[in-house]
């Protein structure tokens, strides 16, 4: 009797016992060799077809990529219907043919109309492009689906709008504080021959100053909820993604990457500032003798300067890009029955991104693609699938819960390539 009462108690302790989590890091097994020779002709062709080959490009590196991405062992796959890359990258082009040429003639209510219509449709744009971007990927048979409805896309994309009323709230504030410019703006309309432009007041740029940082917020805001929704709604099988961040996490990373890029730039400017110094000195020592060659070496050291600044940017753009991957891929997960981690170390990736870029710089774009597949391996290759009960069990059970027959063929009809 106690012998049996003792092996209940064991039956019960073993059904709620954690189940086994396997880990499996992701894998590249591509080669910078190998894109190469993708990349090439890619580049080519489209020069051939001026640009009309871009879809067939596009799908092409998708599929490299996808293909030697492993994950737990077995490669993802990009399904995507050739005419759908097509038809969207058509739609996109006949969009900015319009807009050029209501530009370029003055048309200015076809402009007007044009981007209200784009920013009305923007939310749209992007909903579409993820059903097809997830609709079009699969890993052992299983579909990624993005299920997200209109009204939650159109809610998630508020920012957008509020920016709009950010800007007007400017406009007719700058207006009130300065009469004089609703006359200027009168004049132009008018075309008035050099309108007199109104005293610029500190209280004009502390507006201007708001509404920048309005801007900022808004922007990051639009990502964070555009992330946020992507993860919770995307579903494998019957389940849905998983998402921890909160908006200050977003904050704090877009503020980090503020403070990088500041340092970058009086790091620029005074190695700029030095090296200048000393190039005027030896022209000014030589100058009786240089003639025409001085005006050449002040132009090339401007041009010079304006490119370290720009270069500036980079370090700051590659941190940001690090410290985001780290945080989504830190915080997500499938349900219940996976997650991610991700060791990507911001330093070296930044020190990666400058290395590609001298490289590239130096070989006159040729190195590029061994540059985007040495960035590409380290951040897939930081991220460590954890899944719980095993790759097999949990795969056949959200293979067995996908929906098939007419749900694919709905999944296959969603969404069109329309961004780029």
């Amino acid at each position: 009797m106690r012998q049996q009462a003792f092996d209940s108690a064991a039956a019960q302790v073993s059904t709620f016992m954690p189940q086994n989590i396997d880990a499996h890091p992701l894998e590249f097994t591509g080669s910078g060799g190998e894109y190469f020779r993708v990349w090439i002709v890619n580049v080519l062709l489209s020069i051939v077809t001026l640009g009309f080959y871009t879809p067939w490009a596009r799908r092409r590196t998708a599929q490299y990529f996808y293909s030697h991405t492993l994950v737990a062992g077995s490669p993802l796959e990009f399904t995507a219907q050739q005419r759908k890359m097509v038809v969207g990258f058509v739609l996109l082009m006949l969009i900015t043919l319009a807009y050029n040429i209501a530009a370029n003639t003055g048309q200015d209510a076809a402009v007007g109309l044009l981007l209200l219509g784009g920013a009305a449709l923007s939310p749209l744009i992007w909903g579409s492009a993820m059903r097809f971007r997830l609709g079009s990927t699969r890993w052992r048979g299983l579909r990624l689906q993005f299920t997200a409805s209109w009204k939650e896309v159109y809610l998630a994309s508020w920012p957008l709008f509020a920016l709009a009323l950010v800007w007007f709230g400017v406009f007719f504030g700058l207006q009130m504080l300065s009469p004089e410019l609703a006359q200027v703006l009168e004049e132009v309309e008018e075309e008035a021959a050099r309108p007199k432009m109104p005293a610029f007041t500190p209280a004009m740029g502390a507006l201007l100053l708001l509404g920048l940082a309005l801007t900022v917020l808004c922007f990051i805001r639009l990502e964070y909820n555009y992330k946020s929704l992507l993860v919770l709604k995307t579903q494998v099988g019957a389940e849905k993604g998983r998402w921890k961040p909160v908006y200050m996490d977003f904050v704090k990373v877009w503020l980090a990457t503020v403070a990088v890029f500041i340092l970058c730039v009086v790091g620029f400017s005074l190695l700029i500032g030095l090296l200048a110094g000393s190039s005027i000195a030896l022209v000014a020592s030589q100058s009786s003798r240089m003639g025409l060659w001085l005006f050449v070496v002040i132009m090339v050291s401007i041009v010079a300067g304006i490119f370290m600044l720009v270069l500036a940017s980079a370090p700051a753009r590659a941190y940001r890009e690090a410290r985001m991957f780290q945080l989504m891929w830190n915080n997500i997960g499938v349900s219940q029955v996976a997650r991610f981690k991700c060791h990507l170390k911001s330093g070296r990736y930044v020190g990666l991104r400058l290395k590609n870029m001298l490289l590239t710089l130096l070989t006159l774009g040729l190195y590029r693609p061994f540059a985007r597949v040495s960035e590409y391996r380290m951040k897939c290759e930081s991220v460590t699938l954890h899944v719980k009960g095993g790759v097999e069990q949990v795969a056949g059970t959200l293979v067995r819960q996908q929906q098939g027959g007419l749900g694919d063929a709905l999944a296959d009809a969603a969404g069109l390539d329309l961004i780029g």
